[in-house]
Order: structure tokens, then C-alpha cells, then sequence
């Protein structure tokens, strides 16, 4: 292997919040998401271009999730 050689990641974690939402693994030239817990569930085998693609994904099904939480509390006040 030559200095100039880049070597890229096959797999990723992603990582939200401080949590764990799953990880990534790149499948030719898409990454495919798989869950590390029920929470990002969601997000389950979808394809992104890039990992920070599926970190921002992850971190939008969070807050999601997290505004329907908040609503149902208020909702059944």
C-alpha cells in the first residue's frame, strides 16, 4: 500500500445525544443503518449517502419521537 492510499471505513457508529442510535455499514456507495436499540428502530435499514447523513437522520427520529412524547404528556393532563 502506497503512502498516498486512502483507506475508508466500512462500518460506522452512530452516535446521538450520547447515545448509541446504531451503526452504519457501507454496502458499495450507500451506508445502511441498523438500530442499536428500538428507540432509532425507525430508521432500520434505510440507505444514506454518507454517515453524517444517517447521524442527522438519527437525530431528527429522536427529537421526532421525543416531541410526541412530550405531547402525549401534556395531552393527557
Amino acid at each position: 500500500m502506497s503512502s498516498g492510499s486512502r483507506i475508508m471505513s466500512q462500518a460506522y457508529v452512530i452516535e446521538v445525544r450520547s447515545r448509541t442510535a446504531g451503526i452504519v455499514v457501507r454496502d458499495g456507495h450507500r451506508f445502511n443503518f441498523f438500530a442499536a436499540t428500538p428507540d432509532f428502530g425507525g430508521l432500520e435499514g434505510q440507505a444514506f449517502r454518507t454517515p453524517k447523513e444517517a447521524e442527522a437522520a438519527a437525530l431528527r427520529h429522536i427529537s421526532a419521537r421525543r416531541g410526541r412524547k412530550d405531547a402525549l404528556v401534556v395531552g393527557g393532563r
